[in-house]
């Protein structure tokens, strides 16, 4: 009984092991925050977007050309 719990216990070790190194280099190969893309807010409705897809029209951003047409929204937001 002794043998198999000290086998089960090296097992788990062995997993834990290779999960935290195998998991610190996939962590390195994701993007960095700061190559992130800027984000722009909506004047009409608020909704946030990238810059390269948005609208712009007097230093106001919007997401579309229904909402650039119809200008900012209320301030209330």
């Amino acid at each position: 009984m002794l043998r198999l719990l000290f086998w089960i216990a090296l097992i788990a070790a062995a997993v834990w092991f290779w999960r935290k190194f195998k998991g610190s280099a996939s962590v390195a190969n994701t993007p960095r925050e700061q190559d992130a893309a800027p984000m722009v807010r909506c004047a009409h409705c608020g909704v946030h977007l990238p810059r390269d897809r948005a609208l712009s029209l007097q230093q106001q951003w919007y997401c579309s050309q229904a909402h650039l047409e119809q200008g900012p929204g209320s301030s209330d937001r």
